[in-house]
């Protein structure tokens, strides 16, 4: 298990295999599965704020990849876990 992953109690890996199968069941395709895990990822996390960040007068977004949980990770926290897990190919 990756440190990213064992840190803080995250989601065990038999754990992401599962959210991984339970997205990509019928996605077929790279652009498939990404798009199945941006609708779960709206559908199931709670997140609390927008990943846009504003600096000097500049907007930037924020990829979901980058977000880190200060305090208690929100609802749904483990589907970004798994999204991270599959973007890297280890499991």
């Amino acid at each position: 298990m990756s440190a990213e992953l064992s840190r803080k109690g995250r989601t065990g890996r038999a754990r992401l295999r599962q959210l991984i199968g339970e997205v990509l069941v019928d996605a077929y395709g790279a652009d498939r599965q990404h798009g199945a895990f941006l609708v779960m990822l709206e559908d199931r996390v709670a997140c609390p704020f927008r990943a846009i960040c504003r600096r000097k007068g500049r907007t930037y977004r924020v990829g979901v990849t980058a977000l880190e949980w200060a305090d208690r990770p929100p609802v749904g926290a483990e589907w970004f876990d798994a999204y991270r897990a599959w973007l890297k190919g280890d499991l």
